[in-house]
């Protein structure tokens, strides 16, 4: 025999002894129809109050494993170890930001645009557009190397 049978033939068997205890056999022989039926009927006021205590014991287990998972959750969230999701771009306008910021406080918009300065851009000096073809003539032969040389320097 095993450990595990012989543990569980100890626990069958203090079953026994328990429920010997706490519950006498009954003694049905010689009784009248009357008391049977009274008798049944105090064992069913008996089952009954058992049913409601087990079912109010098992409301009160339900909801403390429920607030031991909060609270390790909280305790979970505390020290920092949980993982964070992934964050995804969203299109905001500035008044929807300031007004998840700020809640209902912010009754009128704010242009963000009013306050910044206005700069204006230089135009970028262009290059005269000029005819490729004439430019590869001009550099052409000795001369053309010369300019190149001189104006690298």
């Amino acid at each position: 025999m095993t450990m595990w049978e012989a543990d569980k033939q100890t626990r069958k068997e203090e079953r026994d002894r328990i429920l010997a205890e706490r519950v006498p056999g009954l003694q049905v022989s010689g009784m009248s129809m009357q008391d049977l039926q009274n008798l049944c009927k105090e064992l069913h006021q008996k089952i009954d109050k058992a049913d409601e205590e087990r079912y109010d014991i098992n409301a009160k287990v339900n909801i403390n494993d429920k607030e031991i998972g909060d609270l390790s959750q909280k305790i979970i969230e505390l020290k920092g170890k949980m993982k964070r999701p992934n964050l995804r771009r969203v299109r905001v306008s500035a008044d929807a930001m300031l007004g998840a910021l700020l809640g209902s406080r912010v009754k009128e918009s704010v242009d963000f645009k009013a306050k910044l300065k206005t700069v204006k851009k230089e135009d970028e000096k262009k290059e005269e557009v000029t005819d490729w073809r004439k430019n590869v003539d001009a550099m052409s032969g000795m001369e053309g190397r010369k300019k190149l040389f001189n104006a690298g320097q």
